[in-house]
């Protein structure tokens, strides 16, 4: 999940879409994590796994929890 902080976090690295984070190379989650102090979250939580869905206009987990005013 990306609560306002991350989210900021993001912007301020111009990363606004899901399909910036579908389309990052391991090189890219490397250099974001560090850049970013994400400690490793990218790989953990399966962002660009998650991405690609919601790219696509599917849904995950967590989109679908938010969706249900779980989070």
């Amino acid at each position: 999940g990306v609560g306002p902080a991350l989210l900021k976090k993001l912007n301020s690295a111009d990363i606004t879409t899901f399909e910036q984070i579908a389309a990052w190379t391991p090189d890219d989650v490397v250099s974001i994590d560090e850049k970013l102090s994400f400690k490793g979250r990218i790989e953990r939580d399966g962002w660009i796994a998650q991405a690609k869905i919601l790219a696509k206009g599917g849904t995950t987990e967590f989109s679908s929890k938010v969706k249900k005013g779980g989070v």
